[in-house]
């Protein structure tokens, strides 16, 4: 499986590590690190939890989520670089969901924002999956802020 989800993990990973860079003060080399250990963890957690063949099953245990509790990869990669769960809870969204599943990954800001998808790929042999939300209209949510940031979050657009 360690092959097959290298595209997920690598895209999970890069946007977190986005999100980080775009709050500021965190060093080029200080997120290069964080990212590969983000992935590492990612890798390590998932390993025996990713199902090609039936992309839904353990999306559950698949799922990164903050919201008002640090995820314990992000947590664990922040640490390896000195941020602690306070700093972090300062940089990212305070509610944040993020799905890695075989074919596609996506994520949600605010408990009721648009699902926004960051990587999909067609199943090899399978029907194409359901059509790609457009992507102006998850940034246009985000920007005239429907997905409900926390109060204390500067409003950011997270860009490919």
């Amino acid at each position: 499986a360690g092959a097959a989800m290298r595209t997920e993990i690598s895209t999970a990973a890069a946007f977190v590590t986005r999100l980080l860079r775009a709050a500021g003060g965190i060093g080029e080399e200080q997120l290069r690190c964080f990212r590969e250990c983000l992935q590492e963890a990612l890798r390590e957690h998932y390993k025996h939890h990713w199902f090609p063949l039936v992309p839904s099953k353990g999306s559950g245990y698949r799922c990164i989520r903050i919201n008002h509790k640090m995820d314990p990869l992000i947590g664990k990669a922040a640490g390896m670089i000195g941020l602690s769960h306070e700093r972090l809870f300062q940089l990212l969204p305070s509610e944040l969901t993020l799905w890695v599943d075989p074919f596609e990954v996506s994520y949600r800001i605010g408990e009721d924002g648009s699902i926004c998808v960051l990587y999909e790929n067609p199943q090899p042999g399978g029907k194409a999956t359901k059509p790609l939300e457009s992507r102006t209209s998850c940034k246009e949510e985000w920007r005239i802020g429907r997905s409900s940031p926390s109060k204390n979050y500067n409003m950011m657009t997270v860009s490919s």
